[in-house]
């Protein structure tokens, strides 16, 4: 398969180039083209010889993921459903301000993308596993969710978090490839302090971005506060349990300076007293941030969020031990934002299984 056109790197351009004796300014063209004028073809870059755009068509593949679907919010947040090259789905999610995790003003907007297509890693609150996982998306396909979104949207995308379908660190290499495309000035442009990284747990890269030298932000999904409640939801957890995921946690601290914890509040589950209280723990530890988020329910899931009154209890109690916690006022409720819930849902109505949209 011929890499993608919105997956180009500049230097590797550039190096494309130079085996063809065509001048190294071209490469500066083409990504202009490309990440700032959002050309799709390049029979569209008219300033380029024809026999280098034939080269190039030759190549790198024409971005050809299509939006499919597209779900608005009573709150403005909007879902996009992506259909591939290979009819597979993903989506993606435009968020009108998420000042919970950033600590940026309201007009700030948000998209949270997919880096693969399903999920292997079965969190049991979460719709993106029901049907397994099927591929990574390369570095191409996560960067055309931007694009798309933008052009569809009318909108400026600020801020991107890496918390939609799939484990983005079971696919390093095309996530940083992307965050690389993203970041770059000749790229998208988009500063690395408004890049976040979410993992559930994946202790060995989490060492290995600590090493990266993009000062993008990392956020660890971590819904447990103990090793039995945390497997009882997250099965990673039993691969790499709190104490090795801590480690790993210290060593990217240390090197970065900076770390967030996700926590969705399921009502039972992982709402208790003591769970705030080894959470608080677990926090200063680590003098992590904690993003507080009400369950968001998923079709054919047992799981609820806890009532408003527990949501805030369980905040004051982090809060008592000096740590920082924020309850994020979820987005999208009304359309079924949680990633991999409209895909699930598109997915089985194609089959034609039941399912209410």
């Amino acid at each position: 398969m011929k890499p993608s056109l919105t997956g180009i790197v500049l230097e590797e351009l550039a190096a494309f180039l130079e085996k063809r004796g065509a001048p190294s300014y071209r490469a500066k063209q083409i990504t202009d083209w490309i990440y700032k004028k959002r050309v799709a073809s390049f029979d569209a870059m008219t300033d380029l010889p024809n026999e280098l755009r034939a080269e190039l068509t030759a190549e790198f593949d024409t971005p050809n993921s299509e939006v499919v679907r597209v779900l608005g919010s009573k709150d403005t947040t909007q879902k996009f459903l992506f259909r591939l090259r290979d009819q597979n789905l993903i989506e993606s999610v435009l968020i009108p301000a998420s000042p919970a995790l950033y600590g940026q003003p309201s007009d700030r907007r948000t998209i949270c993308v997919s880096s693969q297509v399903g999920c292997a890693y079965g969190c049991k609150f979460c719709a993106s596993g029901l049907e397994g996982w099927t591929r990574n998306l390369d570095a191409g396909e996560i960067v055309q969710q931007l694009i798309e979104i933008e052009q569809k949207s009318g909108e400026k995308i600020d801020n991107v978090v890496f918390m939609g379908m799939g484990e983005p660190l079971a696919n390093l290499r095309n996530v940083l490839r992307a965050i690389r495309i993203i970041n770059a000035p000749w790229g998208l442009g988009i500063g690395a302090r408004h890049i976040t990284v979410s993992t559930s747990g994946l202790a060995p890269q989490i060492r290995e971005l600590a090493k990266e030298s993009t000062q993008f932000r990392l956020a660890l999904s971590l819904h447990g506060a103990t090793d039995k409640v945390r497997s009882h939801i997250m099965p990673v957890n039993r691969k790499y349990p709190l104490k090795v995921l801590l480690e790993a946690c210290d060593y990217y601290v240390a090197k970065k300076g900076r770390l967030t914890f996700e926590y969705i509040l399921i009502a039972g589950v992982n709402d208790t007293d003591e769970q705030a209280r080894e959470l608080a723990k677990i926090a200063r530890r680590l003098s992590a941030k904690i993003n507080l988020i009400p369950y968001n329910t998923v079709e054919g899931l047992e799981w609820s969020r806890p009532p408003r009154a527990r949501q805030e209890k369980f905040q004051s109690i982090v809060r008592a031990h000096g740590v920082i916690a924020t309850l994020r006022r979820e987005k999208g409720h009304d359309i079924a934002a949680a990633c991999g819930q409209l895909r699930l849902q598109t997915n089985r109505a194609e089959r034609g299984v039941r399912v209410s949209v």
